[in-house]
């Protein structure tokens, strides 16, 4: 058998430098007979790319084409048309009919993914990576397509919308080829609560879960008869507070009017207007006191030992964010690294992207968020837990506006119960591709590579 003479030529006519990334359709698609290779050398870098066709205004559309010219088009797919689950699924499947094939298996054990869109996407596809068990599970690099951008920053890709020319779709994937591989945490979300009644839900704004927080299944152990249940996980952080309720105005604003944010810069300008109109530079005046973490909710943190304690939220503080990776907001630092007195007297260290821990940081307003621009800033450094549980105090608001990677929602809360919580947990790792100068740290890097900040006293 032999391929089609339309992917023969075209690969045929490939440079030596695509060669290297190229996928055979047959080791993509089961639906078809098996078929010579195009070639007796493997390539050295074969990778599956998964584009969001509407991150980034038209450069998610515009990337797909290039991508698609450049390689088999059957190795790149548009989220909007297929999820990255069924799309995985189906290539692992036919990749174990081929396992005598010894092209195939190749292939299989050099495979890497690109995925491009915004941190919500990005979060999806880790997600997926790490809930399937893949045999072999490639590692990933992401593009950045979004506002924010802060997975792709931590790794060394940028925050910038790249160009979606020849030339700079090449230039990445020679970076891709030269990277290396950083294992990174995955923090899993539970929360539970009693649905609303409906003359207490806001009909105006429908609930709308982030694409990686779903409801668990019937016969998950940690469902409650009359209440909800819904699982998750990220990557990057979970917001709880005020900056949540700013991204959650912007993302409504960008859903009603889509062709006004089809420019990163324009997308950044709005998001700060909307600061303002939502009053998160002047929180004292607009946000009611009674929506400060520490009146809104109960919040205990558990160390690798398995021991819960309560953590102290100091009155002021009106949003609270639980951090895995060093770049929030667009590559700002929220944690910062400790010097060591403060690593000797509050036992903290340095933001490691695979150490099991989470770093929690407290925010007064979008003021004390401004600190992060200067040299050795940082929020409230509140702790470092392997599990956080927020436990949302009875009656105390309607509603709590909440962000995962980059996705915020507007959750109603039960006014007449007292078992409405969220718990945060590690959940595993999964492999990412990162650049060499990147801002991520592993904790088994040397010691030397660290340098530590000479920065003020954290309760400020």
């Amino acid at each position: 058998m032999v391929q089609s003479e339309t992917s023969m030529e075209k690969y045929k006519n490939l440079s030596d430098f695509l060669k290297k990334f190229y996928i055979p359709s047959y080791v993509l698609s089961p639906e078809v007979e098996l078929v010579a290779q195009t070639s007796s050398t493997p390539p050295e870098s074969p990778i599956l790319v998964f584009i969001n066709s509407k991150s980034g205004g038209q450069l998610g559309a515009e990337l797909i084409l290039t991508y698609r010219t450049l390689l088999n088009d059957k190795q790149v797919f548009d989220l909007e048309v297929e999820t990255p689950d069924k799309v995985l699924q189906r290539i692992y499947r036919n990749l174990e009919r081929l396992k005598d094939d010894g092209f195939a298996c190749k292939i299989r054990d050099k495979l890497k993914i690109i995925v491009a869109g915004g941190d919500g996407t990005a979060g999806w596809l880790l997600g997926v990576v790490s809930d399937l068990k893949l045999s072999n599970p490639p590692p990933i690099a992401t593009v950045p397509l979004g506002t924010g951008n802060n997975l792709p920053f931590s790794f060394g890709w940028g925050k910038k919308n790249p160009g979606t020319d020849r030339s700079s779709v090449e230039s990445f994937l020679d970076k891709v080829i030269n990277a290396k591989e950083m294992k990174i945490d995955n923090w899993q979300i539970l929360m539970r609560m009693k649905a609303p009644k409906q003359d207490s839900c806001d009909t105006s704004a429908p609930l709308k879960l982030p694409h990686s927080l779903h409801r668990a299944f019937p016969s998950d152990q940690e469902n409650m008869e009359g209440y909800q249940t819904f699982r998750g996980g990220f990557w990057n952080y979970f917001s709880l507070g005020m900056d949540a309720q700013v991204s959650y105005a912007f993302h409504s604003q960008r859903k009603l009017h889509p062709e006004k944010f089809k420019n990163q810069l324009v997308n950044q300008s709005t998001y700060l207007k909307l600061s303002c109109t939502q009053g998160w530079f002047f929180a004292s005046l607009f946000h009611p006191a009674s929506q400060n973490i520490a009146q809104l909710a109960k919040v205990q943190i558990c160390n690798k030992s398995g021991q819960w304690n309560d953590l102290h939220i100091p009155q002021s503080i009106r949003s609270i964010v639980c951090l895995n990776l060093p770049s929030f907001s667009g590559g700002l630092n929220p944690w910062g690294t400790p010097n060591p007195k403060k690593q000797r007297d509050r036992s903290l260290t340095a933001p490691f992207v695979d150490d099991g821990l989470i770093e929690i940081v407290g925010f007064r307003n979008a003021w004390h968020g401004l600190v992060l621009l200067a040299p050795n800033g940082h929020g409230t450094r509140l702790a470092q837990a392997n599990r956080i549980r927020f436990e949302f105090k009875k009656g105390a608001a309607k509603h709590a506006y909440m962000r995962m990677d980059g996705e915020p929602w507007k959750q109603p809360l039960p006014l007449d119960d007292e078992t409405a919580m969220v718990e945060i947990s590690h959940h595993g790792q999964v492999n990412m591709l990162a650049t060499h100068n990147c801002s991520s740290k592993s904790m088994y890097e040397s010691s030397s590579t660290i340098q530590f900040s000479d920065d003020e006293d954290d309760s400020k």
